[in-house]
């Protein structure tokens, strides 16, 4: 995807709000639909056969016959609505392998966005310069192509359904024009962007043959091999300072009050402003990593249950009551996690060096020592030094992390009750060959 910020007229702003609101009117009627639908509770047709859930074919045809009847549906546009259906369709077919699920309603003021088809035509060819001819009717096949036109080395314009030519802001002076066939548009936090569904293409690697490790971290979001750390921008002390004050304002207003909505908007665009820093930098580190490297390895982790929240235990003694589980902490650990961009420095580092990038197990990389390879949680002195018990080397605890995993000693065996002499891992005992289960203060020292 290629985002872009958008800077609507009060016009074109509220003919797109129209479009947001007729587009998630449309996605739940077909929510709704499918939701109603049981195997057990099929229509029949007059021969007798049972029919399933309506195909994304049959819901334009009632789309067709819902703006003849409806007045304020039929004043949008009929494509924008169609768009929504074919995204229900998406959906609803990669519901198992999506991790997203069945698909859900959208909420006003949440989910805010319609999606746009390109109306131009452009030709398509080969990958060797050929063009691309339809063996049915032997001409050339012609493609959908967004409309898009540069303005100047800072702004661009993107034709909209019913708004016409809505101008968006280029990121970087110089920036290439998105060739897409779709975008989708968006309004989140009081800010409109464009998302343009484009295949970056791939950097190519600069043939020194080098291979960096990365270890991620709260305390520092990622340690290089080279003795490089990089740290995502967060929010400012007088910014914290600012979200505070709101989030206290409109704790004190009147449930349902403007005030209440007014403060949690400022909270929310303070918020967004992080979020953007933090795509930022993960772009940039992203392209830096893809062009220095031949290989880039990655330490793997599981985000999704290290973010998990904490279980609950109830208290025997009292029914209904629960023990204390350290609930508090765990949140603040998740939100020091999810603020790093782990999991988004991976995905768009993989887009950019495509077959160039590793995962490295994470097991022991951090208890390892680079130098002699002995394995020794008394080693790790504290989140930030290392001492190896058998030789004495001495690091920085992230950067002997990274090293490893840039040696891709992601197979390191289980270690040994006692050292032995040069400090060298061999196999472990059937004693030990039980792995230790992960602590919070682990994961923070990782």
């Amino acid at each position: 995807m290629a985002r872009f910020r958008m800077y609507p007229t009060s016009e074109q702003e509220q003919q797109m709000l129209l479009h947001c609101a007729h587009a998630r009117y449309v996605w739940n009627l077909a929510v709704e639909q499918h939701a109603h639908w049981r195997r057990d509770k099929a229509h029949h047709r007059p021969d007798g056969k049972r029919t399933g859930a309506p195909s994304f074919a049959e819901q334009c045809r009632q789309l067709t016959e819902a703006r003849a009847a409806s007045e304020w549906l039929r004043a949008g546009n009929q494509t924008v609505q169609a768009q929504a259906l074919k995204d229900f369709a998406k959906a609803k077919a990669a519901r198992f392998t999506s991790g997203f699920g069945e698909p859900t309603w959208r909420r006003k003021h949440v989910h805010e966005g319609f999606r746009v088809i390109g109306d131009d035509r452009v030709p398509e060819y080969v990958p060797d310069g050929r063009p691309l001819i339809n063996p049915k009717t032997g001409k050339q096949v012609m493609s959908r192509a967004v409309t898009v036109q540069k303005l100047n080395r800072r702004w661009a314009q993107v034709k909209v359904p019913g708004c016409g030519w809505v101008r968006f802001r280029l990121s970087c002076k110089g920036a290439r024009l998105p060739a897409a066939k779709t975008f989708r548009v968006t309004l989140k936090n009081g800010q409109w962007h464009a998302a343009f569904a484009v295949i970056p293409d791939p950097i190519d690697k600069p043939g020194t043959g080098e291979a960096i490790g990365i270890d991620r971290g709260v305390t520092v979001t990622a340690a290089l091999s080279d003795g490089r750390k990089l740290n995502c921008p967060h929010l400012t002390a007088r910014e914290r300072a600012r979200i505070r004050k709101h989030q206290r304002r409109a704790a004190r207003a009147e449930k349902g009050s403007e005030r209440k909505t007014a403060e949690y908007a400022k909270v929310a665009r303070l918020k967004a402003k992080e979020a953007n820093r933090r795509k930022d930098w993960c772009e940039k580190t992203s392209t830096m990593l893809a062009r220095s490297y031949d290989l880039v390895r990655f330490e793997t982790l599981n985000i999704k249950t290290m973010t998990a929240t904490a279980k609950a235990k109830p208290d025997p003694d009292q029914p209904g009551q629960y023990l204390k589980n350290g609930r508090a902490a765990k949140a603040g650990l998740n939100r020091g996690i999810l603020a790093q961009g782990w999991g988004l420095l991976r995905q768009r580092t993989g887009h950019k060096a495509p077959g160039r990038v590793e995962d490295v197990p994470a097991p022991y990389t951090s208890l390892r020592c680079s130098a002699c390879g002995w394995i020794d949680k008394n080693s790790r002195k504290s989140q930030a030094e290392f001492v190896c018990s058998s030789c004495g080397f001495t690091c920085n605890a992230d950067t002997n992390a990274s090293i490893n995993v840039a040696a891709g000693q992601g197979g390191i065996p289980r270690p040994r009750r006692t050292a032995g002499a040069g400090g060298a891992t061999t196999a472990t005992s059937r004693s030990s060959a039980r792995e230790p289960q992960p602590t919070w203060a682990g994961i923070l020292l990782s």
